[in-house]
């Protein structure tokens, strides 16, 4: 059984969304999606945040990153008000086919982000070497991702997000275009990065299981328009194995905690 860690000091707020409300539309008149939303990220958090489809969940992830602008309200990151995409902030998203520029070496892919922001190409290959040594690929630096595998891909765009150096990785369903032996083997690398590189992590993803298994907090949004409905506190330790943690009685009870209140909150199917 997994071992449940006492509960550590509060880390000072890296993420602060505040009274944050998202109307979509050019004049403002569109549908509103987020109506006052407050969610605070502390440093070196992995916080998961889930609910029904069409609940807003990669909206706050957007607003996050600075890739869109909250109608009202504020998002902070480090306690300044976000204009535009952070500097120490990556995004892995879900489709990586799309991410990564299959013209480029693996290395040009990783070290692509980093020429506004490195000048030496010395450095950035070091940086790019390094990041794909931390997720087992130093060997691709010379191949191109048409050459690998769906799970070596998403990888490298792990790696491109290392690369970077971030104090906060935002992630939009990972791991929801793998195979499901793929995606465990993500869910412990991406665990092991987090530790290793003491990264703070916000994901937003479908899958419940994943969300507790890799979280510290699991957020729930529901609600037309959306807000915070339930915010789980995850006490299932530090260690965490696929088989252990997941045959844990506390882990189901989460799972369980965590899936009534998405499914309580979402639509109801229409009649055929």
């Amino acid at each position: 059984m997994a071992e449940h860690g006492a509960p550590t000091a509060p880390r000072e707020p890296v993420v602060e969304l505040s009274g944050v409300s998202k109307r979509f539309g050019d004049d403002g008149s569109g549908p509103l999606i987020l109506e006052a939303l407050d969610l605070t990220v502390r440093r070196e958090e992995y916080v998961s945040i889930v609910g029904p489809s069409g609940s807003g969940k990669s909206t706050v992830l957007r607003c996050i990153a600075g890739l869109l602008s909250p109608s009202s309200g504020e998002v902070r990151f480090e306690g300044i008000a976000v204009q535009g995409p952070p500097p120490s902030l990556a995004v892995v998203f879900q489709d990586y086919s799309r991410s990564l520029l299959p013209w480029l070496t693996i290395e040009g892919n990783v070290t692509l982000p980093l020429r506004g922001k490195v000048e030496s190409k010395a450095e950035r290959a070091e940086r790019a070497e390094e990041a794909l040594s931390a997720v087992g690929l130093a060997h691709t630096l010379r191949q191109y991702p048409w050459q690998l595998s769906g799970g070596m891909q998403q990888r490298v765009a792990i790696a491109r997000a290392l690369a970077y150096r971030p104090k906060v990785l935002l992630m939009d369903e990972p791991f929801a275009s793998v195979d499901a032996q793929t995606r465990s083997d993500l869910e412990d690398l991406l665990l092991a990065l987090r530790r290793r590189f003491a990264i703070t992590v916000v994901s937003v993803t479908h899958d419940i299981d994943e969300a507790v298994y890799m979280s510290d907090r699991v957020v729930v949004l529901g609600g037309r328009p959306a807000n915070v409905v339930r915010d789980f506190a995850i006490d299932l330790g530090v260690d965490r194995d696929q088989i252990t943690t997941k045959s844990d009685p506390r882990f189901a009870e989460l799972r369980a905690g965590v899936l009534r209140e998405v499914r309580h909150d979402a639509p109801a199917a229409s009649a055929p």
